[in-house]
């Protein structure tokens, strides 16, 4: 599959996916009659998540439905009629509500894609179009995009941590919300993750699905050994047996018992789970009690609140464990729930059709927007990307330029690509989809050359006493 399906999944209108104070600078614009003037809207972040220098673009095809989805049946515009301003009167006039039910988005929209490294300022999207339909976009671009881009960039720290060993998200049950675990599970996938528990991403989106048994099934069963044994014999080829119910070395050797079993019947052990206890210990002692048994090929996954430092400590301290299972840290963007990005007004035409740049001025200068129509053209050393020129198509000048993620003042040269792809124009969906699967694959590459060449310095750079336990357990085994 494709496209993203929200429509399916919801709605096929989306125009109340919105803040109230939207709708009210909507009809704003429209008493003012300058709603039909052309406008341009950035959506962008101005520091990147969890101190990185850049984070994971995700979430495009969300955005796609989203805009298709901006519009007001009917039944949205009763609604919208019934509410009440402070005077107990109708907060909406009728002609107002009335062009709401027959408007569409007829405007342009240019974007990052998918998979790409996003810098700081650069615009995510940029959507140009009638003021009134480019502001009630806000909202639901923001929420879409921001959380998207968010797991995604959680997820590719996290695999960049695991390297070689296989990362499986299952963070739906501590997700925030149904959309909040369905989102989660696409971005993680996106950022690197192997597979997911979430099997209603997997079918609305061809996530590959992984997922065996939990305590219950061994408590429902008179002892472990049963419980792998009624296991086995349901579910013969996806045996990978928690092991940590009661004992977790007695849960390995009733695991090994069953592989035998399993192996008589042509069928074989994948592997165990620990979710609790030192798992670097008890994976070492697992690893060995497999080998001697003569399951060398079978896994050793683990979880228990794992996230990308978590994985680090572990490796270092000589864990034999080969798959991850990554939950609530992940699909909550556990230590940074918020991406923080922002959506802002950079021009707008006057009444003579003349383009007016417009600024948002702050004493903190971090928020102080950039001004005009912003393309970016992102620069490379090599196929590594280093950099973006931040540029006016109004006018053609420079306006910013992001090296490595910090804002520089002098202009940039060198080899470089337009980065902004158009994605509608004049309303139609322009857009060429990429396959999900795919986008991965770009992702992967991406993240990889962004932090060449020094992986270590990614995983503890932003946490330095976990360089120094890394060093010091090396020195010590």
């Amino acid at each position: 599959m494709t496209t993203a399906p929200l429509a399916q999944v919801y709605r096929p209108t989306f125009g109340l996916l919105t803040d109230l104070y939207q709708l009210t600078m909507a009809a704003g614009y429209y008493q003012q009659g300058i709603h039909e003037r052309r406008a341009v809207f950035h959506l962008f972040f101005r520091k990147a998540p969890f101190g990185e220098r850049a984070a994971l673009a995700a979430g495009l095809p969300l955005a796609i439905e989203i805009v298709k989805g901006l519009q007001f049946s009917a039944d949205d515009v009763q609604y919208l009629g019934r509410l009440k301003g402070g005077n107990g009167e109708p907060l909406f006039r009728e002609p107002f509500l009335n062009y709401l039910q027959r408007m569409k988005f007829t405007g342009d929209i240019d974007a990052v894609p998918e998979g790409e490294i996003a810098l700081p300022h650069e615009p995510l999207l940029r959507i140009e179009g009638p003021l009134i339909q480019v502001q009630l976009l806000e909202t639901a671009l923001l929420n879409v995009m921001n959380f998207s881009t968010l797991i995604a960039t959680k997820a590719a720290r996290i695999k960049a941590a695991a390297g070689d060993d296989r990362v499986i998200e299952f963070g739906l049950r501590r997700a925030q919300g149904i959309d909040g675990g369905l989102t989660a599970s696409r971005s993680a996938y996106l950022g690197g993750c192997d597979a997911s528990s979430n099997v209603w991403a997997g079918r609305y989106f061809d996530v590959p699905v992984r997922g065996t048994h939990a305590h219950s099934w061994v408590m429902a069963h008179t002892d472990e050994l049963s419980a792998f044994e009624a296991y086995a014999e349901a579910l013969p080829n996806n045996c990978i047996f928690l092991v940590d119910t009661y004992d977790t070395i007695e849960g390995v050797r009733n695991a090994i018992r069953v592989g035998k079993q399993l192996r008589e019947r042509g069928h074989d052990l994948r592997g165990i789970r620990l979710d609790s206890g030192d798992l670097a210990e008890l994976s070492i002692h697992a690893r060995r009690m497999l080998d001697e048994a003569g399951f060398p090929d079978a896994i050793i996954s683990a979880s228990d609140s794992l996230d990308e430092y978590a994985i680090a400590r572990l490796k270092a301290a000589g864990a034999r464990i080969t798959v991850w299972g990554i939950g609530t840290r992940l699909a909550t963007a556990f230590d940074q729930p918020a991406l923080g990005g922002v959506y802002k007004l950079a021009a707008i035409q006057n009444a003579a059709g003349e383009w007016e740049t417009k600024v948002k001025r702050s004493e903190t200068l971090i928020k102080v927007s950039n001004p005009g129509r912003l393309a970016v053209r992102r620069y490379y050393e090599g196929d590594r990307p280093v950099a973006s020129q931040l540029y006016n198509t109004l006018t053609g000048e420079p306006s910013l330029a992001v090296v490595d993620g910090v804002t520089v003042s002098h202009s940039l040269t060198g080899q470089c690509t337009e980065l902004l792809q158009p994605i509608f124009r004049q309303g139609v969906d322009v857009y060429q989809p990429v396959d999900l699967h795919r986008t991965r694959e770009r992702a992967l590459v991406n993240w990889t050359r962004w932090h060449q060449p020094d992986m270590d310095t990614f995983v503890y750079g932003l946490a330095p006493e976990l360089l120094a336990e890394k060093q010091a357990l090396l020195t010590t085994k």
